[in-house]
């Protein structure tokens, strides 16, 4: 096996399993490029490619068209949104992914982002750091009604942690029928139930429509408290700002923002007056030792067997006989 395989994803191998090894035993030949997928940065790895791990930036039909040996894009993570997935296929480049590699270690963030804003650690820590010892009362989160908005396999993960912990859990997707929500220890609910209701929202879903909105915000329970560890389109940040500083809403915590994605200007939740009720954290959900290892493991077996003219094990664009 012979080729250069690009690498654009910023953790990739940096876990506890040398996985440039691994790909450099099989014969290739590991480049590193730009995590931006900058195309001009790009082109001449991307000219001799024949592989490429890519990261969560978009992975276009220029950039397809810059590599006439590309046979595979592994992307590393669940999500294809970035990646053209019609133009892949005209080209003929297998297109695989990696899920479930990092629906634990998301799960878990999830969880310490809502006990974090509900006992005020940040706030604390940085309170305790100026010498000023005094004491904010906080919230249990055991006896909360906790919603999840969204039930795949990260959604379930912390159901079943909320759950665990003493909430009463409700679920929506509407691509999950009510008896998976049940036999995973969850209540179906609408998103109008959950909105009026939930003192603890977490949001799971895909992206691509904005959910916690100005009439979310005028109608949720001001004791609300919003985690959004998924796609930072789900929500307004203009509004649950005005929120926040209103008293509708208790809190809000993000493992991305709009400026994540290239928004043209700074979040209005980065303001110096919402420290103590805004918490963000740098897209870290998946950036666990163990996460990072099983999500490069995946991403190089779709690499191996494509390239050995296998099928891989999970394809989003399989394309027969691919490129040769």
């Amino acid at each position: 096996m012979t080729g250069t395989v690009v690498v654009t994803s910023r953790s990739f191998s940096s876990g506890t399993v040398d996985l440039v090894a691994r790909l450099e035993g099989a014969g290739l030949t590991v480049v590193r490029g730009s995590t931006t997928h900058d195309l001009e940065e790009l082109r001449p790895a991307l000219g001799r490619a024949v592989a490429w791990i890519a990261g969560t930036a978009p992975v276009t039909d220029a950039h397809l068209a810059a590599a006439p040996a590309l046979r595979v894009v592994a992307r590393y993570g669940v999500g294809v949104d970035a990646v053209d997935l019609d133009a892949a296929a005209r080209a003929g480049v297998v297109v695989t992914n990696t899920p479930g590699a990092n629906s634990e270690a998301v799960a878990e963030l999830a969880v310490a982002l809502l006990f974090a804003l509900l006992r005020g650690v940040p706030d604390g820590d940085r309170r305790v750091r100026r010498g000023d010892w005094s004491v904010s009362r906080g919230r249990q989160l055991a006896g909360s009604v906790a919603a999840v908005v969204g039930f795949g396999r990260i959604g379930r993960g912390a159901a079943r942690r909320l759950s665990a912990l003493g909430c009463e859990v409700l679920a929506y997707d509407p691509y999950t029928p009510d008896d998976d929500v049940l036999a995973a220890g969850a209540r179906p609910a609408t998103l109008e139930e959950i909105r009026d209701t939930a003192t603890v929202v977490s949001l799971h879903a895909p992206g691509g429509a904005t959910l916690v909105d100005e009439a979310w915000l005028a109608a949720c329970p001001a004791d609300q408290v919003l985690v959004n560890t998924a796609r930072a389109d789900l929500v307004d940040e203009p509004a649950v700002a005005r929120a926040l500083r209103e008293g509708r809403l208790a809190g809000f915590a993000a493992d991305t923002l709009a400026a994540e994605a290239g928004a043209d200007s700074a979040s209005p939740l980065l303001a110096d007056d919402l420290a103590d009720r805004v918490l963000v954290t740098p897209h870290l959900g998946a950036q666990t030792r163990e996460a990072v290892d099983i999500m490069g493991a995946l991403a190089v077996d779709g690499v191996l067997a494509v390239l050995a003219g296998r099928p891989p094990a999970h394809p989003v664009v399989p394309v027969p006989g691919g490129r040769a």
